[in-house]
Order: structure tokens, then sequence, then C-alpha cells
């Protein structure tokens, strides 16, 4: 399977231009899409969803032209958007058996045996009964994916899913998605960077609308081997540090900051190497 993403711009009636003539090619497995808010992440996939027009550019799925072929879509593409509503009072099993019947499935004993599987692959089938809006953050993400895989697509698209999430329930997500990646292409669009390192075999970081970087997180962190220095420094210097060397980001570590720069030789001063992390990656190609 193969998703190519040929020179698509799309810019608003705002004057914003969320995307300038982004490419990407997206094999089977899990591809991480990083950019911090704003970068044309959602934008992005909402064109690939076909819920919007580009302005310009291509769109193919198999080789087939999906701007000019939208009905297949429908039978190719799960997504689960950044934010999605739930009807009130009503149960899991009964919308997602609402919604399995728009997908096409009208037989009673196929829908529910779709139904009951899906319910029992995100682990919700034992709050079948309950209703979706009561449902916590996590659960109604799992829900979310339920829906995603009605009809078994091949591309799924899940935007910014482990946004407010706590630990446990974006560990139990994320091993979900991991799961169902296995035959298909699943995008994941987030800013959270640990989401892409735990799961995604191939990614890209954009901003602007642009691609700034893409490839295997394990060669694109490869290739900083040499380049990454930390010091921990007090947090009066912190801007002195800014302003005097390619600082690329700092957290904070025992209460000081831990500052992580860029540079292909030793900047001396009382640095020393660190070993590059994705967030070095995703920081430096920002910076």
């Amino acid at each position: 399977m193969q998703l190519e993403i040929k020179n698509i711009s799309k810019t608003y009636p705002n004057g914003v231009k969320a995307l300038s003539e982004l490419s990407l090619t997206i094999q089977s497995g899990m591809f991480g899409l990083l950019g911090p808010n704003g970068a044309g992440k959602s934008t992005l996939m909402r064109t690939l969803a076909t819920l919007q027009e580009p302005d310009s550019g291509e769109i193919t799925f198999n080789d087939t032209d999906l701007l000019s072929n939208k009905e297949i879509i429908k039978n190719t593409l799960g997504y689960l958007p950044q934010n999605f509503g739930v009807y009130p009072k009503i149960s899991a099993y009964q919308l997602l058996s609402h919604f399995a019947a728009l997908k096409g499935i009208h037989n009673k004993t196929e829908k529910q045996q779709m139904v009951d599987f899906l319910l029992h692959q995100v682990n919700l089938y034992d709050k079948r009964k309950k209703h979706v809006h009561t449902f916590s953050g996590g659960m109604r993400q799992r829900f979310g994916i339920a829906l995603a895989l009605l009809g078994d697509p091949e591309l799924i698209i899940v935007d910014e899913p482990t946004a407010g999430l706590d630990p446990a329930e974006r560990n139990r997500f994320n091993n979900l998605l991991s799961e169902i990646s296995e035959n298909k292409i699943v995008i994941l669009s987030t800013h959270i960077v640990d989401d892409v390192k735990d799961l995604c075999n191939d990614m890209a970081i954009i901003n602007h609308g642009k691609v700034l970087i893409g490839g295997k997180p394990s060669e694109l962190i490869k290739e900083l081997d040499g380049k990454i220095w930390e010091k921990r420094i007090d947090k009066s210097e912190l801007e002195q540090y800014r302003n005097d060397y390619n600082l690329i980001y700092s957290h904070l570590n025992e209460g000081k900051p831990l500052i992580h720069v860029f540079d292909e030789e030793h900047p001396q001063n009382g640095f020393q190497a660190a070993h590059p992390e994705l967030e070095d990656v995703y920081f430096s190609a920002l910076s």
C-alpha cells in the first residue's frame, strides 16, 4: 500500500497559507506527522479525508486519484479527528451500530458481529450499554478508533489522539494504535514527540505547511550523533546561552534548566556530549 501526496497547497479565504506545495510518500505501517500547533497538520488530514479541497496538487492511494474519485475514500478511509461529537443519551453499542449502517453495513448479523468485534478490540465491550458522552477522555478516544475501523479501512488517520489523556490512557491507546497498524497505513498527526518515538517506523516534521525533514526516526536520530551537547545551567543564564549558542531546547532537570545545543564541533565551556533523541531531531528541525 502507498499513499502519495504531491505538491498540495491550501490557502484559506482569510489569507492563511496552511499548506505550501507539500509532498509525502507514505507506506504501510504507522507514519508520524509531527509539528507544532498551526503547522498545517489538521489541514492536511482534512484534505486527505476529502473534507476540503486543496488549491492545487495530487493525492493518490495505490495509484488511484482520491481527489477525482471521492467515493472510493468512503470504503478506504477511517478518520478520527481531533474533536468529534457524540449524541447524548445513546449507548456505545447503539451509536456504533448507527454508524455501521451509515457505512453501508445493513445485514443485521454482519453488523452485530462487527460491532461486537470492534468493541472487544478497543476494550469497551463491557461498557457497551453506557452512554458515550459519559466516557472518560481515553475511553472516548478508543471509541473513536472503533468508529474509524468500521468497514475495515486500509487507510486510517488519527489527529492529535492522545492530547489531554493521562499516562495510563495514553499508553493503552498507543498499544491499540500499534495493533491496528500492522496491515494498514495509519497516519498519526501529533505535536507529542514521544508518541512518534514509541510507535512510528517512518515520520515527517512539518511547519508553516512545508515538510522540514522526513525519514525513519532511528536514522534521523543517528544523523545527529556528535552534534548535540548538553549542560545544566542556572535559570538566570538561560537567555545568555540562548543568544550565544544554537540552543534547540531546554527542560528542567533537578530544578535547573538542562539545555541542548546543536554544534558540529564541541562548544567547550563545560558542555558534554549528549545522546541524541527524537526531541533533538524535532527541535533542531524547527530552529
